[in-house]
């Protein structure tokens, strides 16, 4: 089984349904599963004739349209390997994918030719383009010879979000993005007539992975928007067409502020609504919630895992927390000795299953360094996130980010309990917690805070001192206008200082 026989089966069984829906610019394109598989044929056939061979890769950078959608299973079904690039990089960033993992190809639109030219391609001759305006050019009715495609073969190189510096090329075999599709299709009750509204990027595993993939597996159909904007998109939620929506924190924050000068709504329609790629505020869930009467399904994963927890489909979704394993999936808590901790005690979360990636590209010590062997031998892979787990529910609460662990004085301090704190407090909007070097403390918080009105520093350290302890509260408040986010609301905290 690979990715793309997984795929076929929905165009098999009803051909006529809608796949795609697209809009933008006024511009609607629909395409049934019969279509788009015709079209994903003609092209498949285009590159071959062209000389893409089986472990080629071939370099995405645009955004959401069909075109993406087309060549990428015209590339995985030659067994080439897809590598989404996130529309924000630039020269620097680029220039470290293409050096890396060294493309092929460039799958592009004419939109984003200054960007490439600007990066040194393709002006100095070093990358063939093709420009998904002109995809007609590279298609062809020719009969298309199949390669063979295993489960084991690699299909997607996918950088991670370089939250701590430069990224690294997780190696996405077939077999991994099977194992997180089925276990999704399982855990979220999946249907054929769904309709997934998705304004996520697909360069990003949530979209890609999490969205489109389960879509395509279960024969939903579905509306894949450029971006997301609020009042568009509530209305469009409004409209009674989806049942599902994912999302991450940063839209669900800006959904509350539109429903909250909406008039009250109905969306009886809606199915489910998930969230993840970033930490869901208790604030916006409990909010999202009095708002529409659906209860936020937030769930676990990265780039190397696809996903790994998730909050039930059915029973109790509790805020701050990132629920059990899903289907296939083990997990541990352990401390520094990779020693299993007792349920409530922290540790670093570790997880293995056919999710887990199977390494990162020409980067075997950063492999070797991220995996860890029990007694019995199992290969258990490091997430770096530090979590808990309840004694009596099993859900587990992601705490932040081991290299973001602060120690003061020899008390651990993590930042997401304080950040969740201030954003509490009217006027802030936003909030980041780093360490910075202490004398006597080796480490003391500060805190980054966006403000929506005027707050005095004064206030927010007497505040924080009367519900943390004295270790916790942040020495400094920085006022800033933004934090620094990527393109999935995740925050580069090692920009802020």
């Amino acid at each position: 089984m690979n990715l793309h026989a997984l795929f076929a089966i929905a165009a098999q069984r009803n051909p006529r349904k809608v796949a795609l829906h697209y809009a933008a610019d006024g511009v609607t394109t629909t395409l049934t599963y019969a279509e788009l598989y015709t079209a994903v044929d003609r092209l498949a056939v285009g590159l071959q004739q062209w000389g893409l061979h089986k472990g080629d890769r071939v370099a995405f950078f645009l955004g959401n349209r069909p075109e993406f959608v087309i060549a990428y299973l015209a590339v995985i079904k030659l067994g080439a390997v897809m590598v989404p690039v996130n529309l924000r990089y630039r020269r620097l960033e680029i220039g470290h994918i293409v050096a890396d993992c060294a493309p092929r190809l460039v799958v592009t639109e004419r939109e984003q030719l200054p960007v490439l030219e600007d990066a040194g391609h393709p002006q100095a001759g070093d990358l063939p383009l093709l420009v998904v305006e002109e995809l007609a050019a590279w298609s062809s009715d020719a009969p298309l010879s199949v390669p063979l495609v295993v489960a084991e073969d690699l299909a997607v190189i996918m950088y991670t979000s370089g939250t701590t510096g430069r990224s690294k090329g997780a190696m996405l075999l077939h077999s991994n993005l099977l194992a997180t599709i089925t276990g999704l299709l399982a855990a979220w009750a999946w249907q054929a007539d769904d309709t997934l509204l998705l304004c996520l990027p697909i360069f990003h595993t949530h979209g890609l992975v999490v969205g489109l993939h389960c879509a395509l597996a279960a024969g939903a159909t579905t509306l894949l928007r450029a971006k997301f904007e609020a009042n568009v998109t509530l209305q469009e939620i409004l409209s009674g067409k989806p049942t599902l929506f994912f999302a991450v924190p940063t839209i669900y924050v800006r959904l509350v502020e539109e429903l909250r000068s909406a008039k009250p709504v109905d969306l009886h329609h809606m199915r489910l609504f998930c969230s993840g790629s970033a930490p869901l505020a208790a604030e916006t869930f409990t909010a999202f919630q009095e708002l529409t009467g659906h209860t936020i399904l937030e769930r676990y994963g990265m780039t190397e895992t696809g996903m790994n927890l998730s909050n039930p489909y059915v029973g109790a979704r509790v805020p701050g927390s990132v629920g059990t394993p899903l289907p296939g999936v083990m997990m541990r808590i352990v401390d520094k000795r990779h020693q299993d901790v007792k349920p409530g005690e922290e540790g670093e979360l570790l997880v293995r299953g056919s999710n887990v990636f199977s390494g990162y590209w020409n980067a075997p010590e950063k492999t070797a360094e991220s995996f860890s062997h029990d007694t019995l031998g199992q290969q258990w892979f490091h997430t770096g996130d530090i979590a808990r787990q309840d004694a009596e529910t099993g859900y587990v609460t992601l705490l932040g980010r081991r290299h973001e662990l602060i120690i003061s004085g020899g008390f651990n301090i993590y930042p997401r309990e304080i950040e969740e704190l201030l954003v509490t407090i009217p006027g802030i909007a936003e909030a980041a917690v780093v360490g910075v070097p202490h004398a006597e403390w080796g480490e003391v918080p500060v805190a980054y805070v966006v403000c929506t009105s005027e707050v005095d520093d004064n206030g927010l350290a007497l505040f924080c001192r009367q519900q943390l302890a004295s270790f916790k509260v942040p020495k400094q408040f920085h006022h800033v206008e933004t934090l620094p986010r990527n393109a999935m609301g995740k925050l580069q905290k090692h920009l802020l200082k």
